[in-house]
């Protein structure tokens, strides 16, 4: 069993983060607070022009938060930092001024549709689906809301986050602008991922810069929004409704 990890790569001006977890790559708080950091750095690094997220294994891209420390919630002062973990990564890659790339290999969950709504160019296999299952657990994807309606538009993020049983295919996302493109297989995910890569080093790193920030242009109230939101899941993750359902999954 390989212990978790956030670990980058940096090369011919690309950063490769990667992010991993033997529990579907469900993302427990230090996990989040280093990628956090990891993609703060590299937004910095003047050796890096473009940056690639991607999750280890080739099953799931990201389960979503840690179900392991949900259950243990107790308080509401610690159920908000937990769901201000996702809140932090999704403005660390808001604010990053380099365009990121997400390579979405496999399944996302709740917060993972989250990370990979925050991407500025996405691509995925066939086998990324896509599902929004807090509504299941008795909170809501509050935190990730924003992000992943700024992709799917309210009506697709709605949608999803209704039906909150349901996968949502790759070509599903594709057509709702999550994806730009979907691969028959990870292989073909992968070249490209990196002759994209590869091709956007080419362009002016000022050029990227500006479009960067005209394309998330009104989102600049996201860090309070997003705290205010992980005060709500951190508050409904007390409620006896969310207790009792949870009991299932120990």
């Amino acid at each position: 069993m390989t212990d978790p990890y956030v670990k980058q790569n940096i090369e011919n001006g690309i950063a490769t983060i990667e992010f991993f977890h033997p529990a579907h790559n469900s993302l427990p708080g230090d996990i989040l607070a280093k990628l956090a950091n990891t993609i703060t750095e590299a937004g910095t690094n003047d050796d890096v022009k473009v940056i690639i997220l991607k999750s280890g294994g080739d099953r799931t891209f990201c389960a979503g938060a840690s179900f392991k420390e949900l259950i243990n919630i107790n308080d509401a002062e610690t159920g908000k930092v937990f769901f201000s973990g996702f809140a932090n990564v999704i403005n660390a890659m808001r604010k990053c001024p380099k365009f990121i790339i997400g390579r979405i290999q496999g399944k996302t969950v709740g917060g993972g549709v989250g990370v990979a709504s925050a991407t500025d160019y996405c691509m995925a296999t066939k086998f990324a689906a896509i599902k929004l299952s807090e509504l299941n657990i008795g909170i809501g994807p509050f935190v990730v809301g924003p992000a992943v309606e700024r992709k799917l538009g309210l009506s697709g993020m709605s949608q999803i986050a209704i039906d909150a049983n349901s996968f949502y295919d790759a070509e599903w996302a594709r057509q709702k602008g999550l994806y730009a493109n979907v691969y028959d297989s990870t292989q073909e995910l992968d070249e490209a991922v990196k002759s994209f890569a590869e091709n956007l080093c080419k362009y002016n790193p000022e050029a990227m810069k500006e479009m960067k920030k005209i394309m998330w242009s009104g989102t600049e109230n996201w860090d309070e929004l997003l705290a205010e939101r992980a005060i709500i899941s951190g508050r409904l993750v007390l409620s006896e409704f969310t207790k009792e359902t949870l009991k299932r999954f120990k």
